[in-house]
């Protein structure tokens, strides 16, 4: 073996043998290999992504399911209607007007178009009755939102709420409460349809404040008792007239539309306790409500009454001991 010119060691020493490692080859070889597994992992990384986005919309389009948007429409119209109870409401765009027979209305609507209803309040807290009618065929998930600030659902406390799974041709009350001071103010409640956004209708609502501010307004689940008088909405003729006990919201004993009319009676802090010992003792409020058949005697089958749509009209004489 030759040895170097200008070194007194042997070559083993001098110029020992390049670790595999550092071999100047392995490290692009190395890099190499790394770059193909890097690719091959980004490759299967993008892969796994793509397949958990699709089991991702497979699973969103399941639980909303597919949509036919012509069943949700009739005669330019979507298929769901919202109100309040409150016999208050009018045209909304002033492009229609209440039927001479509401009972005799030929149609698969109970309203001849959106509404603007009136809502006069009796203080911050005071509370009023929604009812969305489904008058579809179909199942149908909602979005109701209220807009102009003030009030909110009561079931949540927010602007929003969303209605899951309101049966074909079924309709469903809720409450909404105010949480603001409001002299008067405009707002508007609506009702999407969950996966077809451009489905959607309308109620305006004209909040004001009434002169007999109270401090105790009924709500969803207070038990009171009042005394009513109701009314054959077609024909003006006086049905029944009394004194009932029954929870506001969803009723014990009486119709849907009843226990649901009471929200938003109010009275002052003696809660009734002086009526009717103290003559023009009642701080009880008024109002009248409109009911449809769908919320009266409609599930009643073979009911006098079950056609017909009903006009009460409610006096709040007591309410609970405690809130």
């Amino acid at each position: 073996m030759t040895r170097s010119w200008i070194s007194d060691t042997p070559d083993e020493v001098e110029h020992p043998p390049i670790p595999l490692g550092l071999n100047k080859m392995t490290i692009p070889r190395a890099s190499l290999v790394l770059t193909v597994v890097t690719g091959m992992g980004l490759l299967l990384s993008s892969i796994w992504v793509g397949l958990s986005a699709k089991a991702f919309l497979d699973d969103l389009e399941t639980s909303f399911g597919t949509t036919d948007v012509d069943m949700l429409k009739q005669d330019g119209r979507w298929l769901w209607e919202v109100s309040l109870l409150f016999d208050t409401c009018s045209a909304r765009e002033d492009d229609w007007e209440w039927p001479d027979s509401l009972a005799g209305q030929d149609d698969v609507f109970l309203l001849p178009g959106e509404v603007r209803c009136e809502w006069k309040h009796q203080g911050d807290g005071d509370s009023a009755s929604i009812v969305i009618h489904n008058r579809a065929n179909v199942t149908l998930n909602l979005v109701m939102e209220i807009s102009g600030g003030g009030v909110v659902f009561d079931a949540n406390s927010q602007p929003y709420l969303i209605i899951n799974d309101l049966g074909a041709n079924e309709s469903r009350i809720m409450e909404i409460s105010l949480i603001e001071s409001l002299s008067e103010r405009e707002i508007s409640v609506t009702a999407t349809h969950i996966s077809v956004l451009q489905a959607q209708v309308r109620m305006d609502i004209s909040v004001f404040q009434g002169d007999l501010v109270r401090d105790v307004h009924i709500q969803d689940g207070d038990s009171v008792q009042v005394h009513y008088t109701v009314w054959d909405a077609d024909s003006g003729d006086e049905l029944d007239d009394g004194t009932w006990v029954e929870t506001a919201g969803e009723p014990w004993f009486s119709i849907e539309g009843f226990g649901w009319s009471a929200i938003g009676l109010d009275i002052g802090n003696d809660r009734g306790a002086a009526f009717p010992l103290t003559p023009g003792g009642n701080t009880g409020t008024s109002h009248v409500t409109l009911l449809p058949p769908e919320i009266a005697y409609g599930n009643n089958e073979g009911h006098e009454l079950e056609e017909t749509w009903l006009r009460f009209e409610l006096t709040l004489e007591r309410a609970p001991v405690s809130e």
